[in-house]
């Protein structure tokens, strides 16, 4: 009997059998905090058109939302005058049909990524006023109709504001006037009047912009637009923002009735090569050895500071978790990341749950950790 037993126990670890049967599962992201928010991260075409299929794999086995790093700008989607890309917009709905995910848009109006023909008559002459609504009301009815009941939410507008709160000097502003975020959020509920429609902003947690952002909202909200949340992208750095500007920050949004999302989640580990605390995307500066310390591999010492950092940070996530829909991680792994190249090219970051090799790292078992956090 004992040897029938024995050879019984060698053939379920052999098959595996007896792991399954005795270990848990290992824990997930979307399972550790789904009783507090949505989790997901922003995937680049490789990844949702089967061409990455280890990032996908993580996509799938961890997160439960997915925003697109880049085919829904205006510059991938519609190119031209006349002519829509839908190839890989489609591609990306139909990963986030197939794996149920909470599926959002980004972004319908944004300064960057925007062709210059979009502001321009057949002659190259700026167009008036009303030129320029129909052009983005059809833009909009084409993309958001298209994927209506699929894309859940809408990125609508995209970094409408300056550093000091005040409204951007865009082509949007100028040739329509601020009521182009209204105008906007209306085409964008008229395409699809159930999807989830939100304003997206970095540095937000800087007292003049949050400002800025406040009265931004209210004034909308004045106009009856259809607001579901304000999305702050998150792009962190090691010491800012502090966690009393964070705690703050989404504080003060919420007492506006709406909800706060935390949209382009990193932590940047590298040195600053300026003072400079936003994310735009026109800002570069110049390679230098100084600026990028940690090209063969990110010290022990580091790697704990950046779990550190993770954990404080979502400890206030949890906190405020009844005003928060969705936190998503800018990316999936850390050679994914935009911060390889911004705001200098060339350097090597880390500032995701996952490296290179898709491995989850330290910040990865400390940030699920938190989910237990008892306030």
């Amino acid at each position: 009997m004992l040897q029938i037993l024995r050879s019984t126990l060698v053939a379920l670890l052999l098959t595996g059998t007896l792991a399954q049967a005795v270990l848990p599962p290992p824990p997930t992201l979307k399972s550790a905090f789904a009783k507090h928010f949505l989790i997901g991260a922003a995937l680049n075409q490789a990844q949702f058109s089967g061409k990455d299929p280890r990032g996908a794999s993580i996509v799938i086995a961890q997160f439960n939302t997915i925003s697109p790093e880049n085919i829904l700008k205006w510059e991938s989607v519609h190119p031209e005058l006349n002519r829509y890309d839908w190839e890989g917009p489609d591609q990306y709905v139909a990963f986030g049909v197939k794996n149920k995910m909470f599926i959002i848009g980004h972004t319908l109006v944004w300064h960057n990524q925007t062709p210059k023909w979009v502001f321009e008559d057949a002659k190259g002459a700026p167009l008036g006023r009303e030129a320029l609504l129909a052009r983005l009301r059809d833009h909009i009815h084409a993309v958001v109709g298209r994927y209506k009941g699929k894309i859940n939410g809408w990125d609508v507008v995209n970094e409408a504001l300056n550093e000091d709160g005040t409204m951007r000097e865009t082509q949007w502003l100028k040739i329509i006037g601020e009521d182009y975020l209204a105008q906007a959020f209306q085409f964008a509920h008229e395409a699809d009047p159930k999807a989830e429609l939100y304003y997206n902003d970095y540095s937000l947690e800087n007292e003049a912009k949050r400002n800025g952002a406040i009265a931004l909202i209210k004034r909308l909200q004045a106009k009856k637009v259809p607001i579901r949340a304000v999305g702050l992208q998150g792009h962190n750095k090691m010491a800012w923002p502090s966690v009393e500007q964070q705690d703050l920050t989404i504080t003060e949004f919420a007492k506006l009735g709406i909800k706060v999302n935390i949209t382009e989640l990193d932590v940047d580990v590298l040195p600053p090569a300026s003072d400079y605390r936003g994310a735009d995307i026109t800002v570069n500066y110049e390679l230098q050895v100084k600026l990028n310390p940690y090209a063969q591999g990110l010290p022990d010492a580091m790697q704990r500071d950046l779990a550190r950092r993770y954990a404080e940070l979502f400890r206030v996530y949890v906190k405020h978790a009844a005003v928060i829909d969705r936190i998503t991680f800018w990316c999936v792994t850390d050679g994914d990341s935009w911060l390889n190249d911004w705001p200098i090219r060339g350097r090597t970051s880390y500032p995701l749950l996952f490296d290179r090799l898709g491995q989850p790292k330290r910040a990865f078992t400390v940030v699920l950790s938190t989910a237990t956090t008892k306030f």
